[in-house]
């Protein structure tokens, strides 16, 4: 979509110089009344016009127009996978330069911002040092705040606010997050219960499969939301058996009633991988075998799937809402890059006194082979 807004910009231009209509007609070589018909937006300067006063008020044809180039859903998705692509095979700087360009040519279309800055959020860690990586995070912060202060998109500003949140903690800012995100998710708030409202307005209004696609939704997402914050709470209490044992418990229970290994292994994976920490912060190693398995079979499932999101027979509306997000139901990173993840994930402390036991090695050799069916 291309937005143009030539009459306020000519009016804005015009008097930006002081000058009156008559003027500015005078020297283009029109009526007065063909001004006033253009910034009325009534009609249009002959395109051959265009040029001359661009040159007029120096600016280039562009501005005057007030031309936006806007990306579709379908072509921000085919860019942030085909740089994500890129970011697994080529050279870390070359890849940026190739982000900048169209950063630039779409600094106004302020999705296509909003994903760059996700892609880099994900893709930082391959910059070759400390101070590189810092300095991708913040160049990803200031398009966030490019947003903000552009966008009247509420819904956009909000994702720009998180991701800028977690790109923040990342650079040391805690109370920058706390600031920004404290009142936005504060539980008493009556828009954290909105969503069964939005779903009697819409069964009210007779759209029921508004309501029945809403419903899924925000049930996925808290769910979602559930197992994301137990996987914090170990973090919180690794030296709290008792407390993780019961988070693991309930939460594997969770998982099995709502096939949720299935539906979103990546989430799910990573509680498995904390709850495995947890076991080998107290010497449990059966323990720790047991959910690492988990972590590697559903990385691995990752791995050999080409769809990351998606339903099932009971989320039977989920598809065609990840199909219509920004990004698909593809994954937001290269496969290749998701296997040496996983696989260096392998080398955290906690699992340093079983990394030469010959399971470890089994787990370690699972995530580092090619293709096959996971079986866990």
């Amino acid at each position: 979509m291309n937005v143009f807004s030539l009459p306020k910009n000519l009016q804005e231009f015009r008097r930006g110089r002081g000058i009156t209509q008559e003027e500015l007609a005078d020297f283009i070589g029109v009526t007065k009344a063909s001004v006033s018909k253009w910034e009325n937006g009534q009609s249009l300067p002959d395109i051959l016009l265009l040029p001359q006063l661009a040159a007029y008020f120096d600016v280039s044809v562009d501005d005057l127009l007030g031309y936006q180039p806007q990306l579709s859903t379908e072509q921000i998705r085919k860019y942030y996978h085909d740089l994500a692509a890129d970011f697994a095979e080529l050279p870390f700087e070359q890849v940026m330069d190739k982000c900048l360009v169209l950063v630039k040519k779409y600094y106004s279309c302020y999705s296509f911002l909003l994903q760059i800055s996700v892609l880099w959020l994900n893709h930082f860690s391959l910059a070759q040092s400390p101070e590189r990586q810092s300095e991708v995070l913040e160049q990803a912060a200031e398009l966030c705040l490019r947003i903000l202060s552009g966008s009247r998109d509420i819904g956009l500003c909000n994702d720009a606010v998180s991701i800028k949140a977690v790109i923040d903690l990342q650079q040391g800012r805690p109370q920058d997050v706390i600031d920004s995100m404290e009142q936005l998710l504060d539980p008493r708030r009556f828009t954290s219960q909105s969503d069964a409202v939005l779903i009697q307005a819409y069964k009210a209004a007779g759209d029921i499969s508004k309501a029945d696609s809403y419903a899924q939704i925000c049930l996925y997402n808290h769910l979602l939301s559930l197992v994301a914050d137990a996987t914090q709470l170990l973090l919180l209490h690794p030296e709290d058996l008792n407390l993780c044992e019961e988070t693991i418990r309930r939460i594997s229970q969770v998982n099995q009633a709502f096939s949720f290994d299935q539906l979103n292994p990546n989430t799910t994976a990573a509680f498995y991988f904390y709850a495995a920490v947890v076991y080998a912060g107290h010497r449990q190693p059966e323990k720790v075998f047991q959910y690492l398995w988990k972590y590697a079979g559903l990385t691995r499932s990752l791995l050999d799937s080409d769809i990351l999101l998606h339903g099932d027979s009971y989320f039977n509306c989920l598809d065609s809402w990840f199909l219509e997000s920004d990004l698909g139901a593809e994954a937001v990173r290269n496969k290749k890059l998701v296997r040496g993840s996983a696989i260096q994930a392998l080398d955290h402390p906690s699992f340093a006194p079983l990394s030469e036991t010959k399971e470890f090695r089994q787990i370690r050799n699972f995530l580092e082979k090619e293709g096959g069916h996971n079986g866990f």
